[in-house]
């Protein structure tokens, strides 16, 4: 038997593939593709402290290996899940995680207080990186100090595991990294999207409302796996890998990189049940290799 579990804090993942937040739903809407339940963990739709609509449309340009969104976290709010979605997905057989972001210390603070009362809710994942929000956001994660600011308040009123989830949108990733572990963080997963931008040369206009967008999908690979790799050997807690994966060899390059876990993000937009496909080729991967347990090949670069 082949060990795909791992471990991040307090997490036990069954594999260490998970889904990204704002790809996936709450889970329930691919439960006709595959049994969710195979997942190490699904992070849910990025969640605020009241109900958004979103950035006007256009809000989503593809792009060469790639899109743009700049969707703008359009989600029910922090009580509206609490009272409807979470009933809804909370016997699902994975770690369950929220996405939470906010315009301010305060919101992100209340949300995260509001997701502690749920049981069936192992982990957040704070969104200190989004560079689709006029206010907050990414604005957040790109100076050490107010990274930590954020961090550290949440830590006060969240007593589960603490995912801080960092934007590659800086001089040094390793910096914001080593400011929210000191700040309390129980890992960090990277990268969240790239700050682009794509033209429309016909119409003589941006192809997206608010003109730039997160770039994600295959394109953005190379930059990631690089952020993975410098902020594994920077901080000590575990680091979570995403952007651009969408087969088990990408995964596998995050792993290697120095990932304990990976997130698909825009890949499931192609294929609902890619997630799957990689467990699958993380396993058949092990066996070519005479590997017992996955953890034998994370960080070996």
């Amino acid at each position: 038997m082949i060990n795909l579990s791992t471990d991040i804090h307090k997490l036990h993942l069954k594999n260490p593939v998970m889904t990204a937040s704002g790809t996936f739903g709450y889970g329930e809407e691919f439960a006709d593709f595959f049994d969710v339940a195979r997942l190490g963990g699904i992070m849910v739709k990025g969640t605020t402290g009241e109900r958004r609509q979103g950035n006007d449309y256009p809000r989503m340009a593809e792009t060469p290996a790639g899109m743009l969104n700049a969707v703008g976290l359009q989600n029910v709010g922090v009580a509206n899940f609490c009272k409807e979605v979470y009933p809804r997905i909370q016997h699902l057989d994975t770690n369950i995680i929220v996405n939470v972001s906010g315009s301010s210390i305060e919101e992100y603070c209340s949300v995260a207080e509001q997701v502690n009362e749920l049981e069936r809710i192992p982990a957040i994942e704070l969104n200190i990186s989004c560079p689709n929000v006029k206010k907050g956001g990414m604005g957040f994660g790109t100076k050490p100090d107010m990274a930590a600011q954020v961090v550290e308040a949440v830590r006060k009123v969240y007593g589960k595991t603490l995912i801080v989830k960092l934007t590659p949108n800086v001089t040094d990733i390793t910096e914001i990294a080593r400011a929210v572990e000191a700040a309390g963080a129980d890992s960090v997963s990277l990268i969240n999207t790239l700050l682009g931008m794509a033209i429309d040369v016909e119409r003589q206009r941006p192809c997206l409302s608010t003109v730039t967008g997160g770039l994600s999908g295959p394109c953005v690979k190379p930059v990631a796996v690089r952020c993975v790799w410098q902020v594994a050997h920077a901080v000590k807690i575990p680091v979570i890998g995403l952007g651009g994966i969408s087969t088990a060899a990408d995964a596998l390059e995050f792993l290697m990189a120095g990932a304990k876990a990976v997130e698909v993000g825009t890949a499931n937009f192609i294929d609902p049940a890619v997630t799957m496909k990689i467990v699958d080729g993380l396993e058949d991967y092990c066996q070519r290799h005479g590997i017992q347990d996955i953890n034998e090949i994370i960080g070996i670069i």
